[in-house]
């Protein structure tokens, strides 16, 4: 008796520490430097960093509704025009400046920018990364803060590359509706398909009792379900344009969780699957078909506005 007793007290020994171990890496996932996403570039954004600290930019902080500052910057366009607006949401490990490659094409199509460091990422506060779950609150903070400052009367988009990608359409689809088109390359479908299609990929272990036990801890330890951190339940709910974009041979977030996303979206959406590049690389090794597929987005459904100059 006494053997099986410390038998099993053993195993609940082992699953706890795993919890543990499997969650803080989660929850607590190291992030990047300037300079290390800065060597992640190449060809004509290899100078992104210097370029970006030169450029004229307004920081601002702002409160998130979970007790923390998020921060950011927002640049104009030249000229500056006050009913053009684009955001960016960064993916994991990354922070803003990652955005700024983006931020640059819009930047040239005439709309002013707003880059800002997500949840835990950057200078943004936050205790923890959420894979959108807290971070679509923050986006949410942000686009209110815009139309508060500027108008209500502004077109605005987001853009947002793998989990900046699923935070958005988790915003649009659970949140609220509140741009007027969305852009998402390469987002994850469901974070826990994704996570059993990495732990399938590169752990040889089994999926039970694994996944209950780290949904189990993500739960005590972070208040909330993995099973809610889904763009796929989120996506039918999204009323306005999505572009949905994808590298076809993303080794990370397979290109199909696009695939299904756009088709779970009722109406008004375009599809772009990139043939060159891995998981968020379909702009860095497609560029001009990228900017193609931006174009011939905006063409069909963002309505042309006269450029208002800013006083």
């Amino acid at each position: 008796m006494k053997t099986v007793m410390a038998s099993a007290g053993f195993a609940a020994g082992t699953l706890t520490a795993f919890g543990m171990f499997a969650t803080h890496k989660m929850m607590y996932i190291k992030t990047r430097t300037d300079e290390e996403i800065a060597k992640d570039e190449t060809g004509s954004h290899a100078n992104i960093l210097s370029d970006f600290q030169k450029q004229t930019k307004e920081p601002f902080a702002i409160e998130s509704p979970h007790g923390y500052h998020i921060h950011g910057f927002y640049i104009a366009a030249d000229p500056p025009n006050q009913n053009r607006f684009m955001v960016f949401c960064h993916g994991v490990t990354l922070n803003l400046f990652a955005s700024v490659k983006y931020a640059n094409l819009f930047l040239k199509r005439g709309f002013n920018v707003i880059l800002f460091d997500e949840r835990r990422h950057g200078k943004t506060g936050g205790r923890t990364t959420s894979y959108g779950y807290y971070e679509k609150d923050d986006l949410a903070a942000v686009v209110h803060w815009i139309k508060k400052r500027f108008s209500d009367n502004i077109l605005l988009g987001i853009h947002g590359v793998s989990m900046g990608a699923a935070t958005l359409l988790q915003y649009a689809g659970l949140v609220e509706d509140g741009a007027d088109f969305y852009i998402a390359d390469c987002p994850y479908s469901d974070i826990s398909e994704q996570m059993l299609y990495l732990l399938k990929r590169n752990y040889p272990f089994p999926k039970w009792p694994i996944f209950p036990l780290t949904k189990l801890f993500i739960r005590v330890r972070d208040g909330y379900n993995l099973e809610v951190v889904s763009p796929m339940s989120a996506v039918r709910n999204i009323s306005h344009p999505v572009l949905f974009i994808h590298s076809k041979n993303d080794n990370f977030i397979p290109s199909q969780m696009t695939q299904d996303l756009y088709e779970k979206k009722p109406d008004k959406k375009q599809l772009f699957i990139a043939e060159k590049g891995g998981h968020g690389c379909a702009y860095r090794e497609n560029p001009e078909a990228y900017e193609g597929a931006i174009d011939r987005f905006l063409k069909d459904y963002v309505p042309r506005r006269p450029v208002l100059t800013m006083p």
